[in-house]
């Protein structure tokens, strides 16, 4: 397929709690649902159900340098309301944090995350086979992995989460690093990445973690979203990682902004949230009237 970059002016992360409403808004809050343990801690995600949810859902990878915090629900509230707006669900999934865990140990949790949310689709009210996932920078990177290096699950697996596909049907990815081979430090054990300390692992594990390493045909649709002024991670990203899926033939799009750098604000936050909800819409499908 052609490639052809679409430049856009900018004009502008089983315990559950009770559902808890939020305030002035029809969406009801389910925190801190548990979707895994490990070293004795809990995995959790938030669950956001709209009053007129259509059933498909998106997955956010809330991490920021593959650091995952919890995050009042108001705040995140008011950053998925144009999710909600349109009648989906929205899951707030928070995984093993850096400097705890690197890379590797991350991976697992949001597949996990996957997995759960698929096993337990009828209760948390959602379709499995409309999920979508999106995040930006590190949280970019998680996502693409969800989609390019998902699998159908471990039947022989004595745990049932893990007997399910981790699969996703669309990708949103903000600024997303797409190959962390020269990237890994663990290989050389005096060298080490202090800003950001989940890359502290051995480069030979790097090509499993890499998005680009993955892409084949049968990646669900893909939206790429950066700036070229990008001082931290650099649009070659972007560019790169669509050139390989239209190589493939995977449905994907790319969308630059002019002078925009790392983390959208103001008016390039705008034009970055309608461009995913529409991808969204699109590929999950919404019975929403707004």
């Amino acid at each position: 397929m052609k490639l052809r970059t679409i430049v856009f002016v900018a004009l502008f992360g089983l315990l559950v709690v009770g559902p808890v409403a939020v305030q002035a808004q029809e969406v009801a809050v389910t925190p801190d649902v548990v979707y895994g343990h490990k070293y004795g801690m809990a995995l959790t995600f938030d669950v956001f159900t709209p009053a007129n949810a259509n059933g498909a859902a998106v997955l956010n990878m809330v991490s920021g340098g593959w650091r995952s915090q919890w995050r009042p629900h108001a705040v995140s509230q008011r950053r998925y309301q144009p999710l909600l707006d349109k009648g989906f669900t929205v899951f707030a999934v928070r995984h093993g944090s850096s400097p705890k865990f690197v890379i590797p140990e991350i991976v697992p949790d949001v597949r996990r995350a996957v997995r759960y949310i698929r096993l337990n689709a009828r209760r948390l009210g959602v379709d499995a086979t409309r999920l979508g996932v999106w995040g930006g920078s590190a949280g970019g990177h998680l996502s693409l992995i969800l989609g390019n290096a998902s699998d159908s699950g471990d039947p022989s697996s004595e745990d049932p989460v893990l007997r399910v596909s981790s699969r996703v049907a669309a990708v949103v990815a903000y600024y997303p690093p797409v190959d962390l081979r020269p990237l890994a430090r663990g290989a050389s054990p005096e060298i080490t990445n202090r800003r950001f300390p989940a890359l502290n692992f051995d480069r030979s594990e790097a090509p499993a973690y890499s998005p680009i390493v993955h892409v084949s045909a049968d990646d669900p649709p893909t939206l790429l979203i950066h700036g070229d002024s990008d001082g931290l991670v650099n649009v070659s990203n972007s560019h790169e990682i669509y050139a390989a899926f239209q190589e493939q033939g995977v449905e994907s799009k790319v969308i630059i902004i002019p002078g925009a750098d790392h983390g959208f604000r103001g008016e390039d936050a705008v034009l970055a949230t309608a461009a995913m909800v529409d991808w969204f819409v699109v590929h999950l499908g919404s019975r929403s009237s707004n």
